[in-house]
């Protein structure tokens, strides 16, 4: 009796599923829990982008070529952000977070997803104007190397600027956004003093483990690319991370409510869009 043939898609989910073997004993980078139809998506165009005919051929290369691990990174991490994006989220941080944060003699904000970087600067903006940037460090944590790179920088495209201006404003900025940075070569370049507070490193919701216990954990639009488990995983180093009554932010998409850790945080007063957590 032979065997039937199995279907394109059958065939591509295998090879997909190798792939991510692959990056995992290979780099031990782990896409294996990431939400299956984006990573597919992202898979297949970045195949494409590589020069690649099919999956197969790409984890034969990247196996074999770290440098092309860099490029691949690039294609299954989003990298995509704004400063001070969805404005309301930043103004109820002002408004009801900050005056509980201010009770603290010192603090430890950990931006978990951090990209490249849009989000630790708005927070440093933000604890500056507040006051509490010199008593706080920003722990900022990736696992896309070229991303903490640029996030370190803090170096942003000059067309970006506006929109940039326009989410500070409605946060509730304290002024201009341009006191912070300096333009030139089509870009702008944010304050150093503001770096001073920060601190960029490697590190992986999928495989590592809480590396410090921090009052504030900011992880916006990163759990929408995991499956449930994952999610479960990374919601829980977040309870583990923050002392008795932190506060968790995520994306206007994401929500602890229906995980593992929902009894762990209650959701603050206001819009349930806005999505302030407090750890219980």
């Amino acid at each position: 009796m032979s065997t039937p043939e199995p279907s394109k898609d059958t065939l591509q989910d295998i090879e997909i599923h190798l792939l991510l073997e692959a990056l995992y004993l290979r780099y031990q980078h782990d896409f294996r829990a990431y939400a299956p139809a984006s990573l597919r998506r992202r898979l297949m165009h970045g195949m494409q982008q590589l020069g690649f005919e099919a999956l197969a051929a790409l984890q034969h290369a990247v196996l074999r070529d770290p440098a092309l691990l860099t490029q691949l990174l690039q294609v299954l991490t989003v990298q995509v952000s704004e400063m001070f994006r969805d404005p309301a989220h930043f103004r109820q941080l002002r408004e009801a977070v900050v005056p509980e944060l201010c009770t603290y003699p010192s603090l430890k904000v950990w931006v978990a997803g951090c990209s490249r970087g849009e989000e630790v600067w708005s927070l440093a903006i933000l604890l500056h104007e507040e006051g509490l940037l010199e008593r706080t460090i920003l722990y900022a944590t990736d696992i896309h190397p070229q991303a903490l790179q640029a996030a370190e920088a803090g170096i942003f495209p000059l067309e970006r600027v506006a929109g940039y201006s326009r989410n500070y404003l409605e946060a509730g900025g304290r002024g201009s956004l341009s006191d912070y940075y300096t333009s030139g070569y089509e870009g702008v370049i944010f304050d150093r003093a503001l770096k001073r507070q920060m601190v960029f490193a490697d590190h992986s919701l999928a495989t590592d483990a809480v590396f410090s216990e921090v009052h504030l954990v900011s992880c916006r639009n990163v759990l929408i690319y995991f499956n449930r488990n994952l999610q479960d995983r990374a919601v829980g180093l977040f309870r583990d991370a923050l002392v008795r009554r932190g506060f968790l932010g995520l994306g206007t998409r994401e929500s602890v409510q229906f995980g593992a850790h929902a009894a762990a945080f209650e959701a603050l007063p206001g819009p349930p869009e806005l999505r302030w957590y407090r750890r219980v």
